[in-house]
């Protein structure tokens, strides 16, 4: 695992941006590159800097097949909570040379849920898999709607949220949680370490003891993120404020190895 600590918010976004905008440009094969994303505030600032990018000229987007991570299951996407709604007011409708075809978001409004799920990873796999997932997690350490005690090899299905999860997302449905759906459709952890790179965001205070368990801890299903551990290709670019429970010696280390990165 690597381990990226950034001085604030701003510079960690920036850092992971430029990350992926190296991917896309290095991918030299003639298939597309397959790019997972998140929704939620931590991408916000990553998602900026690439729209910048590409109007600059600096980036395309044309040979890039996107995979969203969830979807409110119930909500249209219209809605301004859904996240097509999100993804399109925050990255795609931005970008000059995104192709419509190629943006992949689970359908809240399927009528067969499960088969939606079943349909998601079938896609995937016809694209040869993601190159590169790029998540955040919630203060409990879940990734995507992965809540607490999801396996760690669970594949895209029909997740159930938690009451937690409800009430920090309530924020954005009018500080009421009964608004907030009650379920979600979400790739599941198999799917996110299944990717060949998985990029996750980690800032705040509050996600302090999440970055502890993704790091430090064992590997749990109470902690979903935690199966990032497992994974030969996990980054996490994270600010200092989340370094808060890391030892001092796990917080040395990692500040140790990449400054020998850039020598």
């Amino acid at each position: 695992m690597r381990v990226v600590i950034q001085d604030n918010y701003e510079k960690m976004s920036l850092w992971a941006a430029h990350y992926i905008a190296g991917k896309i440009r290095a991918h030299m094969q003639a298939r597309p590159f397959v790019l997972g994303l998140p929704t939620g505030s931590s991408p916000i600032g990553v998602y900026r800097e690439l729209v910048r990018m590409n109007k600059a000229g600096e980036l395309s987007f044309a040979n890039v097949v996107t995979f969203n991570m969830d979807e409110y299951l119930g909500l249209p996407r219209e809605h301004d909570q859904s996240y097509w709604y999100f993804m399109h007011d925050n990255l795609f409708d931005h970008l000059v040379d995104m192709k419509p075809e190629n943006i992949n978001i689970l359908d809240g409004m399927a009528a067969d849920p499960v088969a939606e799920c079943a349909r998601y990873e079938e896609k995937i796999a016809s694209c040869g898999g993601i190159d590169l997932f790029m998540g955040g997690i919630g203060v409990d350490g879940h990734l995507a709607f992965n809540e607490p005690y999801t396996s760690l090899s669970s594949r895209t299905g029909v997740r159930d949220l938690t009451t937690d999860t409800r009430i920090v997302n309530s924020r954005f449905f009018g500080n009421d949680p009964g608004k907030v759906p009650a379920q979600a459709l979400s790739v599941g952890i198999g799917t996110v370490t299944d990717s060949k790179e998985v990029l996750v965001l980690i800032s705040g205070h509050n996600k302090a003891r999440a970055l502890a368990a993704t790091v430090e801890g064992g590997v749990s299903q109470k902690w979903t993120c935690s199966a990032l551990q497992m994974h030969n290709g996990a980054i996490i670019a994270c600010d200092e404020a989340a370094c808060g429970e890391l030892t001092v010696d796990t917080y040395k280390y990692f500040l140790d190895i990449e400054k020998k990165e850039r020598l």
